[in-house]
């Protein structure tokens, strides 16, 4: 939904897309959206960095080659890479690369992504998004929990 206003309720759940290839664009939105996820997509560093800071996501989607950059040029993933973790502790960064091996979590690690998907096995996006998701909310449970009790 590239619209400029778009109301987030306290129900939904916020995707964001920074992906320029269009095949493969098509497959996370259709993945996103078979899971329920209010999807945003950006066409350039800029409108990525001002919608990732106004809303909560919940999911990041980050293409190696977006806006024609490459992994060392790419402005939103050194931005997303260089913030605080308060700042970036409620998404889940999944980078998608032809120099990526599926889910190899040393390369996720490597990027600050909590997971890193291959174009060639996108087929599988909505498996693999899922899996990062509950990965994460296993690993942050504890964490929220001690915030929940703290409140």
């Amino acid at each position: 939904m590239p619209s400029e206003f778009d109301f987030i309720t306290t129900n939904d759940r916020p995707a964001l897309l920074g992906i320029t290839n269009t095949p493969i664009l098509e497959a996370i939105q259709g993945a996103l959206s078979q899971l329920g996820y209010k999807i945003h997509t950006t066409q350039n560093h800029g409108e990525f960095l001002h919608r990732f800071n106004q809303v909560p996501y919940q999911v990041t989607v980050l293409d190696e080659n977006f806006a024609n950059c490459n992994l060392e040029t790419n402005e939103s993933l050194l931005a997303l890479q260089s913030m605080a973790m308060a700042t970036r502790r409620h998404t889940v960064v999944v980078l998608i690369g032809g120099s990526f091996a599926t889910f190899n979590p040393i390369q996720a690690f490597q990027f600050g992504a909590h997971a890193v998907l291959n174009p060639n096995e996108i087929f599988l996006a909505q498996q693999l998004l899922e899996k990062a998701v509950a990965d994460n909310d296993i690993f942050m449970h504890t964490f929220r929990d001690g915030l929940r009790r703290l409140a």
